[in-house]
């Protein structure tokens, strides 16, 4: 495991942290390292997750610095990181709460709302920026969108492309809650600790049903390969204005 992500064990509860300074921003060695923790977390189940970064920032998405100079090989991982990333919390077999300490944007955004239940930070921007920065959404994280948030919400957040205020994103669904940025972590604890009580089996069945048809439409684009994947190849990111 590597540095920028730990686990941090708090009785029935494990604690992923993202701690990639500045910004938690997302490379392939970060994505690799919350694939690996959620294989090891899978192999020997917690009653439940807290996902939490670190302070002012949850992640500010894919680190486009790093694009232009990647590989076709390199982005085409990264690309599929993001995509197993979804196809894999999404239906992590726990509850998954997420502790949005801050800004989430982009790609940050896509692993929050992986999230069973989100507490957000009153300060600090979110939204879906992957239009300004010139590049389609990955299939998985699109099919998440869509499936998390309402029609109109996923509209705007979407296509218009821009970051909103604390209080907007619970309004749109982004979080479900929100709490100063001092108890972010605590009140997400205090949520997963009392969904950690529903039983693991039970839960995880619920989940898989309520999120069934989703899951299967994420499977399959990623064993056939992600056809946004050449579009996302020939659009080089840029930073977003």
């Amino acid at each position: 495991m590597g540095s920028d992500v730990t686990v941090e064990s708090r009785g029935a509860l494990a604690i992923v942290r993202i701690d990639r300074p500045p910004a938690n921003a997302l490379n392939p060695g970060l994505l690799d390292q919350l694939e690996s923790v959620r294989a090891e977390l899978a192999a020997d189940l917690p009653g439940a997750v807290v996902i939490t970064g670190r302070e002012g920032f949850f992640s500010a998405g894919v680190d486009l610095k790093l694009v232009p100079n990647m590989s076709p090989d390199d982005q085409r991982a990264m690309v599929n990181g993001i995509n197993q990333l979804v196809l894999a919390w999404y239906c992590f077999p726990r509850p998954v709460v997420a502790a949005v300490t801050g800004h989430a944007i982009a790609g940050g955004m896509v692993i929050a709302l992986c999230a069973d239940y989100r507490v957000g930070a009153t300060e600090g921007k979110l939204g879906l920026t992957e239009l300004r920065a010139g590049v389609p959404y990955p299939v998985a994280a699109i099919q998440l969108v869509r499936a998390e948030l309402a029609v109109p919400a996923a509209r705007a957040l979407a296509l218009r492309a821009h970051l909103v205020e604390p209080e907007e994103a619970l309004r749109l669904g982004l979080v479900d809650e929100l709490a100063g940025p001092g108890e972010v972590l605590e009140r997400a604890c205090d949520v997963a600790e009392e969904m950690a009580g529903f039983g693991g089996d039970p839960y995880a069945r619920t989940k898989r049903e309520l999120r069934g048809d989703v899951l299967r439409q994420i499977e399959a684009a990623v064993e056939a390969g992600d056809p946004l994947l050449d579009s996302w190849l020939d659009n080089a990111p840029r930073t977003p204005g």
